[in-house]
C-alpha cells in the first residue's frame, strides 16, 4: 500500500492568501493532494505540480459540459450537502443527491466527503465507497472506532482517506487495525505539522527488513573490475547504507561514506557499492544491477537495524579499481548457504560486523558480517519460485 497525504485548503480555511500560504507549505513538504473549491483549481495549478482534488455539486456537472476551465484530478461530492450534514441524509440512500452526483460524474477521479456524526453517516460513507475512487471521512468528536469499522468493511475498490488535524492523529490513522487508512486529509496550516505528517506517511510506507549476521569464510584479492559508486540526492546517516551482492538471495550491508578518514573527506551521499554485475536491493523488494542504475532512479537505503527508505540517484560513477572477493556462510533452515560479493580494495569501504563499522581491508575469515538473506530466486529482479544456481 502506498499512503498519501491530502491537504485541506478550501474556502473554509480562510481567504485566498491564507489558502495559498497553506498550499505552498504543502508543496514544500511533499503532500500528494490538495483539496480545494473548484474555483481555485487554476490558481493551484500555477503554484506547483501536485494532484488537485476539488469539491463539486450536481450543478457543477451541468456547467462543466460547456466549460473549458482547468480540470481537477479528482472531484469530491459532500461539501454543503448530505456528506457534511448541511442537508439531512435521506431515509433511503437510493434517494441521495450526493450519491446520484457521484454516480453521474464521469471524472477520472471521483470522491465522496463524509463527516461521521453517527452510525448512519458510517453507513452512508460505506455506501458511497462502492462508487468512489476516494472516500474521505472526517470524525466528529473523533474516536478510533468509526475508522476501524470502515477499514474492516470497505474493500479495495476505494482509497479510504481519514480526516486529521495533526501528525499524531495521522500516525494513528495509518496504524489503525494494523492496516491503516490509505491516506489522511490534514486540516492544518502549520508548516511543521504538514511536514511531520508527510514524514509519518513516509515512515508508514517503509519496509522493515530482518538483517542477520553471516560468517566470513574468505577474503581474497581478485584484481581489477569495473566498480560502481552510487551518489544519491540525499545525505545518509552514520548507520545507513545499501544492500548489495553477487547473489540476489544474499546481500551484504555496505555503509555510506559518512565517516571522516585520513585519506579522503566524508561523502555522506555516496555508497561505494561494488562491481557492475552486483545486485542492489530496490524499493518494493526487487533488485537491480548496479550497472543499470542511472540518475533519477530510486534506490533503497537501509540502516543497520533494517529500517529502509527510498532516495533518488543523482549520479553513478563507474571506474576500474582493485577488488576484494568476500565470501560468507549463512545459517538457514536447510543448513548452510554460501553468498559472496566483490567490493573495492580500499580502507574507505566499510561493511558492518558484530564489532561495528569495519573497513573491508580489515575484514578477516571468522568475522560476522551483516547481510540480508532471502531464500528466493529472481527473474529480472523479481522474486520467483524457481530453482536457480548462482556461483
Amino acid at each position: 500500500m502506498t499512503r498519501s497525504v491530502w491537504l485541506k485548503a478550501d474556502g473554509d480555511v480562510g481567504d485566498w492568501e491564507s489558502r495559498k500560504e497553506r498550499i505552498t507549505a504543502g508543496l514544500e513538504a511533499g503532500v500528494d493532494w490538495v483539496l480545494v473549491d473548484e474555483s481555485d483549481v487554476a490558481q493551484v495549478r500555477e503554484l506547483g505540480d501536485v494532484n488537485v482534488a476539488a469539491f463539486r455539486t450536481d450543478a457543477d456537472l451541468v456547467e462543466d459540459a460547456e466549460s473549458d476551465r482547468p480540470t481537477a484530478d479528482a472531484y469530491i461530492v459532500g461539501k454543503n450537502s448530505e456528506g457534511d450534514g448541511t442537508v439531512d441524509l435521506p431515509p433511503d440512500f437510493s434517494g441521495s443527491a450526493d450519491l446520484s452526483t457521484l454516480r453521474r460524474d464521469d471524472a477520472r477521479g471521483r470522491g465522496a466527503y463524509v463527516r461521521i456524526f453517527d452510525e448512519d453517516y458510517e453507513s452512508f460513507a460505506e455506501t458511497a465507497a462502492q462508487d468512489a475512487d476516494y472516500t474521505i471521512v472526517v470524525g466528529e468528536d473523533w474516536t478510533i472506532i468509526p475508522l476501524e469499522n470502515l477499514i474492516a468493511r470497505i474493500g479495495e475498490e476505494t482509497d479510504l482517506i481519514a480526516g486529521v488535524t495533526s501528525a499524531e492523529e495521522a500516525q494513528t490513522a495509518f496504524e489503525t487495525l494494523e492496516i491503516g487508512a490509505d491516506g489522511v486529509l490534514l486540516d492544518s496550516g502549520d508548516p511543521d505539522e504538514i511536514r511531520s505528517t508527510c514524514e509519518m506517511r513516509d515512515a508508514a510506507d517503509r519496509e522493515q527488513l530482518d538483517l542477520q549476521y553471516a560468517e566470513v569464510t574468505k577474503v581474497e584479492r581478485t584484481g581489477m573490475a569495473d566498480r560502481v559508486c552510487v551518489d544519491t540526492g540525499s545525505l545518509m546517516e552514520h548507520d545507513e547504507g545499501m544492500l548489495v551482492g553477487s547473489m540476489s538471495r544474499g546481500l551484504f550491508f555496505v555503509h555510506a561514506e559518512t565517516a571522516e578518514s585520513p585519506y579522503v573527506a566524508s561523502r555522506p551521499f555516496r555508497v561505494n557499492a561494488g562491481a557492475v554485475h552486483a545486485y542492489a536491493r530496490s524499493p518494493g523488494g526487487g533488485t537491480t544491477y548496479l550497472a543499470e542504475l542511472q540518475s533519477g532512479d530510486e534506490v533503497q537505503v537501509v540502516d543497520t537495524e533494517g529500517a529502509t527508505r527510498e532516495t533518488v540517484v543523482g549520479r553513478v560513477k563507474i571506474e576500474k579499481r582493485p577488488m576484494f572477493r568476500i565470501q560468507a556462510e549463512v545459517e538457514t533452515e536447510d543448513g548452510v548457504d554460501r553468498i559472496e560479493t566483490l567490493l573495492q580494495n580500499a580502507e574507505t569501504i566499510k561493511v558492518h560486523t558484530d564489532e561495528g563499522r569495519t573497513a573491508v581491508t580489515d575484514l578477516e575469515p571468522g568475522d560476522d558480517i551483516l547481510v540480508y538473506y532471502e531464500d528466493v530466486a529472481r527473474h529480472f529482479g523479481e522474486a520467483v519460485e524457481e530453482s536457480i544456481i548462482e556461483k
